[in-house]
């Protein structure tokens, strides 16, 4: 059988030369098409390599780095990474009315996660340490802003700089009888303090920088550890050899006394001054003068109520919260108390005994029925795990500061002399400058403070309050007024 040729699969030349009328149907006239005999000759011959038409292969030759930057065929992009490290930021404002909010707004917006919070607050000044991750350049932006807020009196960044650093942590361990001799061993090498003991748990107070805080729970993980309350890291500058000492004017005088009686009529004292004055100013627009109308001493974590049968007063209580450990979550709790009016006398911010999750110790004066329903609105949140009262229950509390007084060799002695009698530390001695570390409560700090006063206190960051329960259920001050037990 032969084979039909098929006329779609004839070559190019023959469909160029042949004439169109065998293609076309018949119209009563015929067309055809001649070229000559250099161009049919210049055709077929495309036609044919058309036909022969093979892919080429590409050639790649594997060449160094090095080798195209000496010949300069090409501009080699930056091997460096961008550098991304911690950064401790110290934040010096005036006034802390909103300020931990505002604050943490700042780095909420810009998706920065606070690693670690310390905010020591007085009356009318207050210093925030801040750890955070990022790059130089953007921190330096976060600074710029961080400097256009209101009352916001000094930004500086001490992560290049000589600094003392220091951490405290609480943490509450498994103490079986047959471990408890080496777990004191530990304690002891690692200078620390057991500040509670019951039959099966032991309560460490350890004060340090942050490397030794992840060296002691990972000794003491083997036991168990139950609970970890941190405060945030806080720092303050290495003074050098011969610089002059900088004196921020930090005065005893600036913290509530503790021993004097509030004022009953918050209307004496004010009639007398003008309507608004320079100190009168809130943190965006001038408000009604304040002298005297605040009867409660907001700042004192022990005013207010001091018998527990009445609980209709105000009384300052501590919150333990359990949050996750991602960026914003500092921002919306604290966003939780301004749009509800309280005043935070003390907050820390540190890392909990669970990968992943932070805890927030916060101090608030309020009754106990608001403190109910402030816990059920924090309930609400997504991020937040826990959220604990622990006014009414026996706690051990803590808290640290870095003070730094302005002394000469005359006056060194004394003021290591006054040291020891507060079982202070010194961690930083210059020629004209000595750096005290000191754990405690408030009136503590406070006493040494004004002991300090007259030799001159160049600057103090203080952590905010960290506390946790007695497991003993053991407190001096529920047995104050009555006979201890034998």
């Amino acid at each position: 059988m032969a084979a039909i040729p098929n006329p779609t699969l004839q070559s190019p030349s023959t469909c160029f030369l042949k004439p169109c009328s065998d293609s076309l149907p018949n119209l009563g006239f015929s067309i055809s098409v001649s070229f000559s005999p250099s161009v049919s000759s210049s055709l077929s011959k495309s036609n044919k390599s058309f036909l022969r038409y093979e892919p080429k292969k590409l050639a790649v030759s594997a060449r160094s780095a090095d080798e195209n930057i000496t010949e300069g065929t090409f501009t080699s992009p930056s091997t460096n990474r961008t550098n991304v490290r911690r950064h401790t930021i110290s934040v010096f404002v005036g006034d802390e009315s909103g300020m931990i909010n505002r604050i943490a707004g700042v780095f909420a917006r810009r998706g920065y996660n606070i690693e670690s919070l310390a905010v020591g607050l007085n009356k009318d000044k207050a210093l925030f340490t801040i750890v955070v991750y990022g790059t130089d350049k953007v921190l330096q932006q976060v600074m710029e802003q961080l400097q256009k807020l209101v009352n916001v009196l000094k930004v500086e960044d001490l992560s290049n700089e000589p600094q003392v650093e220091r951490e405290l942590m609480l943490i509450k361990v498994n103490a079986d009888p047959k471990f408890r001799a080496e777990i004191r061993w530990l304690v002891d090498i690692f200078r620390a303090k057991i500040v509670d003991i019951s039959e099966y748990s032991l309560t460490i107070e350890v004060t340090g920088d942050p490397g030794k805080m992840v060296a002691v729970q990972r000794n003491l993980s083997k036991f168990g550890i139950r609970e970890i309350a941190r405060t945030g890291k806080i720092a303050l500058r290495r003074e050098k050899l011969g610089a002059s000492a900088p004196f921020w004017r930090f005065s005893a005088a600036s913290y509530p006394d503790l021993n004097e009686t509030p004022t009953i009529d918050g209307l004496v004292g004010a009639g007398h001054r003008p309507l608004l004055s320079e100190t009168d100013t809130g943190d965006v627009y001038p408000v009604e003068p304040s002298d005297g109308l605040t009867v409660n001493q907001v700042l004192d974590p022990h005013w207010g109520v001091l018998n527990d049968d009445d609980t209709s007063g105000l009384r300052s209580h501590t919150l333990s919260m359990l949050v996750n450990d991602s960026p914003g979550v500092l921002n919306i709790v604290t966003g939780v108390f301004a749009r509800r009016g309280y005043n935070i006398q003390s907050l820390a911010v540190g890392h909990a005994e669970t990968e992943g999750l932070s805890r927030i110790t916060t101090v608030v004066p309020a009754t106990d029925e608001s403190i109910s329903k402030l816990m059920q609105q924090l309930y609400k949140l997504i991020d937040l795990h826990e959220v604990r009262d622990l006014t009414h229950l026996p706690f051990a509390e803590r808290e640290l500061m870095l003070i730094k007084v302005a002394v000469n060799t005359t006056a060194r002695r004394d003021v290591l002399d006054i040291a020891t009698i507060f079982r202070a530390k010194a961690v930083d001695v210059s020629d004209h400058t000595i750096t005290l570390e000191l754990t405690g409560d408030l009136d503590k700090m406070v006493a040494l403070q004004r002991l300090l006063e007259p030799y001159g206190i160049c600057e103090v960051a203080r952590t905010g309050r960290v506390a946790l329960v007695r497991e003993s259920g053991v407190d001096s001050k529920y047995l104050r007024g009555y006979s201890f037990p034998l």
